[in-house]
């Protein structure tokens, strides 16, 4: 027994091309809802020696907006954080050093697979069996793109696996959801953006696809110049 509190994972950081794309993205593709803004666009950007000691950043960056969104059930949160500055660097690849993807549980693999398509993520292959220890009739994954370039997993594992056997330690499975009490608002007034200084989407506009091109071609900030996001 050690003496360490950590209790699991509270939240994970992204850094994104577009905080208000990210955000349309995780919302339709995982039903996420934003929690707050830590850094609404209005009250930056947020620079200097202070913050760029804290975050370990390149002297010149800036923060534009930061973001807290909470997926259904009770999860890890996710930070989006949106950066100017000399060094914006592309998404890892599994094969690079540092946290390479995220991996979220799913109930249903294939509908989970299509809505992260549908909002404008890119399956990279076909959901396949988890291997070895991790094996189940039912057990398989999948890897995506997120349209930022991020690397994400979609993984399901409802029947027992073999590692399990020896350990006295089993893996946790997420608690399934509760289906929701009446009918689910898809264009509350008022809920969209939190920020203040960004227009809300139509309804329309929120059911049109997100668009699946490279981030550099995505729809930027009205109130900043275009530039080169890598």
């Amino acid at each position: 027994m050690t003496g360490t509190s950590v209790r699991g994972i509270d939240h994970i950081g992204v850094t994104v091309p577009d905080l208000e794309t990210a955000t349309l993205f995780l919302t339709r593709a995982f039903g996420a809802v934003v929690r707050y803004d830590t850094l609404r666009r209005h009250e930056g950007p947020r620079g200097g020696p202070d913050v760029e000691r804290r975050l370990g950043v390149p002297a010149g960056t800036q923060q534009l907006a930061v973001r807290m969104l909470a997926l259904p059930g009770e999860g890890p949160g996710i930070e989006l954080f949106e950066f100017q500055g000399p060094r914006r660097e592309p998404p890892v690849l599994p094969c690079d050093f540092g946290w390479q993807h995220v991996s979220l549980y799913a109930d249903d693999l294939d509908a989970a697979v299509r809505d992260c398509v549908a909002a404008g993520a890119t399956l990279l292959a076909p959901p396949q069996p988890l291997p070895g220890p991790e094996a189940g009739e039912r057990n398989r994954f999948a890897y995506l793109r997120t349209p930022w370039g991020s690397t994400l997993e979609l993984v399901t594992y409802p029947d027992p696996q073999p590692w399990e056997r020896t350990t006295a330690r089993p893996r946790s499975r997420p608690v399934p959801l509760a289906p929701p009490v009446g009918p689910v608002p898809t264009d509350s007034p008022g809920a969209w953006p939190t920020d203040p200084d960004r227009p809300g989407p139509t309804g329309a506009a929120r059911r049109a696809p997100v668009p699946a091109e490279p981030a550099a071609s995505w729809p930027r900030d009205p109130d900043r110049p275009p530039g080169n996001v890598s």
